[in-house]
This record gives C-alpha cells, sequence and structure tokens, in this order.
C-alpha cells in the first residue's frame, strides 16, 4: 500500500508563544533543505530516494532542535518526513506520516501563517493521501478543510492549488480539480525555488491530463 510521493491549543498558549523570526543560519539551512528536497524529490533516480530522504530528515531534525520556535523548520521537517514515507511505502510509514503529522501541527501552533500557510497544504494532502481509521488518520472532511485554509492564505500558489486539485480529482470532482490545477500551473514563481516549480508544473500538466481524461470518460457513460 503506497502512503505518500507529503490541533488544539488554548488562547493562553496562542498568545505566550510570540512569532519569531528565523535567525540568519536557519533562513540559510531552511533554503538548503528546499533545495536537496526537490533535488531528491525530481532529480534523484527513485531507488535512490528513500536513503536521501531519510539522511535529509535528520538534517532537518537537527535544524528544529536548533530553533525549535521556528515554524518554517517544523514545516519543512514534516514535509520532508512524509515525502520519505512515501519514497519508503507500505504500512511501515505510517510511523513516518504520524511524525509528518505531529510536526505540521507544531508548526501550526507556533505561526499557521509561515511560509504563506504551507503546513495547511502538507497537512490536508496527509489527510487524504493515508489510509483511515482504523489503519491511519486519513480523512477527506478535514483534508478539504485544510487546503482551503491554505488557498485562503495563499489563493494563487501552486503547491495549494496543486494538492487541491488532486484531491478533487480524487473525489471525482473534475471541473473543480480542472480549475484548481489551471491555478496551479499559472501560479508565479517562486524565489530561490526553480527546480520545484519546475517538478510541481509538470506534475500538475500530468494530473490535469488525466482529469480531463476522466471527465470525458465519466460524460461519455
Amino acid at each position: 500500500m503506497k502512503i505518500l510521493r507529503h490541533l488544539c491549543l488554548s488562547l493562553l498558549a496562542l498568545i505566550s508563544l510570540p512569532v519569531l523570526a528565523l535567525s540568519e543560519a536557519s533562513q540559510t539551512e531552511l533554503k538548503q533543505l528546499q533545495t536537496r528536497w526537490a533535488e531528491i524529490n525530481y532529480q534523484l533516480p527513485e531507488k535512490q530516494r528513500e536513503a536521501a530522504f531519510a539522511e535529509l530528515a535528520q538534517r532537518a531534525e537537527k535544524a528544529v532542535t536548533g530553533e525549535p520556535q521556528a515554524a518554517e523548520l517544523h514545516i519543512w521537517h514534516g514535509i520532508i518526513l512524509s515525502t520519505w514515507a512515501g519514497a519508503k511505502g507500505g504500512l511501515d510509514a505510517l510511523d513516518l506520516v504520524k511524525q509528518a503529522k505531529a510536526e505540521l501541527e507544531q508548526a501550526l501552533k507556533l505561526n499557521d501563517k509561515a511560509l504563506d500557510g504551507s503546513a495547511y497544504t502538507s497537512l490536508g494532502s496527509l489527510y487524504y493521501q493515508v489510509p483511515g481509521w482504523p489503519i491511519g488518520f486519513g480523512d477527506d472532511s478535514q483534508a478539504e478543510t485544510m487546503l482551503k485554509k491554505a488557498l485562503a492564505l495563499n489563493p494563487k500558489g501552486i503547491d495549494p492549488n496543486y494538492f487541491y486539485g488532486d484531491f478533487l480529482q480524487r473525489e471525482e470532482r473534475y471541473p473543480e480539480a480542472k480549475a484548481a490545477l489551471e491555478k496551479a500551473l499559472a501560479a508565479p514563481d517562486r524565489p530561490g525555488r526553480a527546480s520545484a516549480d519546475a517538478g510541481r508544473r509538470a506534475e500538475a500538466r500530468q494530473l490535469l491530463k488525466t482529469v480531463e481524461e476522466k471527465s470525458t470518460a465519466s460524460t461519455n457513460k
């Protein structure tokens, strides 16, 4: 079974945890994590990805330990764990996606707007890709809620629109999926993320083709 390819907090706690800017060292490390993730995910041969993501996850964990109040680092630790789970596959990956979920939820507690709401995007993608109870925590209703929150913060973003499009096509809501994927393809470039943008656009184009084929087949039934 393939798992992947990536909240409750009191008002008092919210007030007590100020949003802190990333240190210069952590900003540099974040960019390096993002760059290496894109290299592994889009350029490395599939058989090599699991080990590479495992190594990158250790690096991300170290970064989080060094600056535990940085929501951005928790987000990227969660993203790396979830894509490592996707490379690993099978039920053995469930522990990794649970760890990813915990990291993303921690990011939301610290700053839900960090990286344009990327924690919502990644958590939403987990909810619709992970099996539901009793195997996992998958929940399509929660997935849509999270993805819509991501889109509210970043309506033109490539990732929230791509993952919402993927979710919608799995729900057989093809016209909505097509619109979301077209928005993903029209998304503005992200500074310093050229490789990730190119890889995501390739995925969006392929998924859009699939959506159009499924939509046509459904209409002709």
